[in-house]
C-alpha cells in the first residue's frame, strides 16, 4: 500500500480511535533518533538476509496472529516444511511459537508482548520491525536498544531510517511487510478477528482467553477491513486457516 492510500485510512483510524497524529510523529522521531543511533536495517537488508540468505528467495509466507485459534493453528503448521516459509510473528504470538520450539524469522511489534520472550527469540536469530506510535513512546524508550538486527516503522509519515508499508495492528502490519517483502502465498494463523482475546495478546488477563474491550474489538474490525484490501488490491493467494 502506498503511502497517498494509506494516507486515507490513517485520517480515518485518527478519527475513530482520537488517536494523535502529533504523538505518533513524536514516537517516530524517538525511534528513528534511537535506530540512528545503535544501527538499523532497511528493507532491502531483510529481504536479503532473511528472504533470500535464509529462505532462498521463497515468496510464501505464514503470519502468526495471537487470536484463540493460534494454538491449533501451531499444530497444522508443523506439518509444513517451515523452511520453505518466512514466518513472521505478530508480537505475542512469538510466546505461543515459542512454547512449540519454533522460532519466528521477523516479528512484528510495537514491544507490548512479553519482552523475555522478544528478547529469547532475538537472541535466537528472529529479526525485529519494530513500530513507534503514540501510545507505546516508554516502551520504545525502554526496550528498542536491547533488541538486534532492526527495521522500524511508522504509521504517521516515515522519518529518517523509518518506514510505512500500511497497516495498523501488528498482524495486519506482519501482512502488509510480507507482500512488501514479495510474498505471493500468504497463510493466516491465528487470525480470528473475532472478539475474543488471548493471554498472547493481553498478557494481564485471567486464564488463557477473555473478552475483547471495546478498543480491542474495534482495532481487529480495522485489521480485517486491511486484509480485504490485499484481497481486493495485491496479487497474492491468501489462505486463512480459520477457513480451513
Amino acid at each position: 500500500m502506498d503511502i497517498n492510500e494509506w494516507e486515507n485510512w490513517y485520517k480515518r483510524i485518527l478519527d475513530d480511535f482520537g488517536f494523535s497524529r502529533e504523538g505518533d510523529e513524536k514516537t517516530a522521531d524517538l525511534l528513528d533518533e534511537i535506530l540512528e543511533k545503535k544501527g538499523c536495517l532497511t528493507i532491502d537488508d531483510l529481504y536479503d538476509e532473511v528472504v533470500y540468505a535464509k529462505k532462498r528467495g521463497t515468496d510464501k509466507f505464514i503470519i502468526f496472529g495471537a487470536g484463540p485459534s493460534l494454538k491449533k493453528h501451531i499444530e497444522l503448521i508443523k506439518n509444513y516444511n517451515l523452511n520453505d516459509y518466512v514466518l513472521i510473528a505478530a508480537d505475542g504470538a512469538t510466546t505461543a511459537l515459542l512454547e512449540e520450539d519454533i522460532v519466528p524469522d521477523i516479528i512484528a511489534t510495537d514491544v507490548d508482548g512479553k519482552i523475555s520472550d522478544l528478547l529469547t527469540a532475538n537472541a535466537n536469530g528472529a529479526y525485529f520491525v519494530i513500530h513507534g506510535h503514540g501510545n507505546n513512546e516508554e516502551n520504545i524508550e525502554m526496550w528498542t536498544d536491547s533488541f538486534n538486527k532492526v527495521l522500524g516503522t511508522t504509521q504517521s509519515i516515515p522519518v529518517g531510517n523509518l518506514y510505512n508499508f500500511g497497516g495498523f495492528t501488528d498482524g495486519d502490519r506482519a501482512m502488509y511487510l510480507a507482500i512488501e517483502l514479495g510474498a505471493k502465498d500468504m497463510i493466516l494463523a491465528g487470525m480470528d478477528f473475532g472478539t475474543i482475546v488471548t493471554k498472547y495478546s493481553r498478557p494481564n488477563i485471567e486464564g488463557e482467553t477473555g473478552p475483547a474491550d471495546e478498543i480491542k474489538t474495534k482495532k481487529l474490525i480495522y485489521a480485517e477491513l486491511l486484509l480485504q484490501w490485499i484481497l481486493d488490491n495485491v496479487d497474492v493467494n491468501v489462505v486463512n486457516l480459520m477457513d480451513s
